[in-house]
């Protein structure tokens, strides 16, 4: 349950973090990069013993970690090019939606067994994450700009899936460190190379406020991953529950910062999202 507890507080950090970034004109894409090259360096610090050596490309779940470093980035650039057209709120619910992807896998891949209750309460945070997080209109405007909302929905809920996945069969208690820290190291990479294209092609310039909030964000963002890991690990709960009670317990909370510190306004439709939030945690975990 703790490490449960700390992912959520990590992921509502990441959140205040993010949200800081347009008011001080920091570019997302830049940081982002510079974030995973942090992340990696704590991670490094955060290894004690562990060493980073050549051995490391033995090891059962190097492949997977490059993979999720690649669907990482992927899912950050099309996260962005949905927010900007067709609105935040889609990317926000196309991302919490995802949920259902971690959900389907538990049920075909580990034979975990829902009954109706569990169901119902799956169900009623699919429609509290729509209602609590769709604070704008972020509508549609044509059937081309469904492809980057699309690739938000699968890269978010493959994240998760992959990491469970990962976990249960190929990444040992004692390596779970180094694993967050290899898998950042990709994502660092395949950044790299998209702000190089970039400066190159495009001429953009890298500003130090890039960098920094990058750094600030890079730390938190180690740990979140980490303990996400080792929630899984624990198996207090099945992992149709786990994932439930998470997405849903990050989408309450950053509202809830969202609404003390970013003076974000909680209408009629957010409220009702976040009671039926409240239901759903209890049928899942009943």
């Amino acid at each position: 349950m703790l490490y449960l507890l700390l992912s959520i507080f990590l992921n509502a950090i990441l959140f205040v973090i993010i949200k800081s970034f347009a008011k001080f004109n920091i570019n997302a894409l830049q940081a982002l990069v510079v974030n995973y090259l942090t992340a990696f360096l704590v991670g490094l610090l955060f290894l004690n013993n562990q060493k980073i050596d050549s051995q490391i490309l033995q090891k059962n779940w190097i492949f997977g970690s490059i993979i999720l470093g690649f669907i990482f980035i992927g899912t950050f650039y099309a996260t962005t090019i949905a927010s900007q057209r067709n609105g935040l709120s889609t990317a926000s619910v196309a991302s919490k939606m995802s949920i259902i992807i971690p959900i389907l896998s538990g049920v075909l891949l580990f034979h975990e067994v829902l009954n109706s209750i569990k169901i119902s309460g799956i169900i009623l945070a699919l429609i509290a994450v729509y209602f609590t997080s769709k604070k704008e209109k972020g509508e549609i405007q044509a059937s081309g700009n469904l492809l980057y909302p699309a690739m938000v929905f699968v890269g978010a809920g493959t994240i998760d899936a992959s990491l469970k996945y990962l976990q249960s069969h190929f990444v040992p208690e004692n390596e779970v460190g180094i694993f967050s820290t290899l898998t950042f190291l990709c994502a660092f990479f395949v950044g790299i190379l998209i702000i190089s294209f970039q400066v190159i092609v495009n001429k953009t310039k890298i500003y130090g406020r890039n960098i920094l909030g990058g750094i600030v964000l890079g730390i938190p963002n180690f740990f979140s991953l980490y303990y996400l890991i080792k929630m899984l690990e624990a198996k207090a709960f099945q992992s149709a529950t786990l994932f439930t009670i998470h997405n849903i317990a990050i989408v309450i909370l950053t509202s809830i910062v969202g609404v003390l510190f970013f003076n974000e306004k909680l209408n009629k439709r957010n409220i009702f999202g976040i009671l039926l939030a409240l239901l759903a945690i209890f049928l899942v975990t009943y």
